[in-house]
């Protein structure tokens, strides 16, 4: 909504907190925005987001997964650490290509 790319947080707390009647399924989704709404308005309010912690938080979790758990711990943090290096070369590779 224009509210959230506004970033007015007045106008996102009044649109989610509205009596008006939307419909069942559109009523539930306000009702999980309103338990929610503390970290609605935190989201409009501020730029920095965790996505990148929950993306490596996933790799990691899916590297247990596989390995279905490393004997050396030692051995478990080396994976995601060349895990992880190959996802930077990558991501440098990428970002040269689109400037090119």
């Amino acid at each position: 909504s224009k509210a959230l790319k506004d970033r007015d947080t007045k106008k996102l707390r009044n649109l989610i907190q509205s009596k008006d009647h939307v419909g069942n399924m559109m009523h539930t989704t306000l009702n999980t925005f309103k338990r929610n709404l503390h970290d609605i308005l935190n989201t409009a309010k501020f730029d920095e987001s965790n996505g990148c912690l929950e993306g490596t938080n996933r790799k990691i979790k899916q590297i247990e997964r596989t390995a279905y758990g490393y004997a050396n711990f030692n051995h478990l943090v080396t994976r995601i650490k060349l895990e992880e290096k190959d996802a930077i070369i990558k991501e440098k590779a990428s970002d040269y290509y689109l400037a090119a």
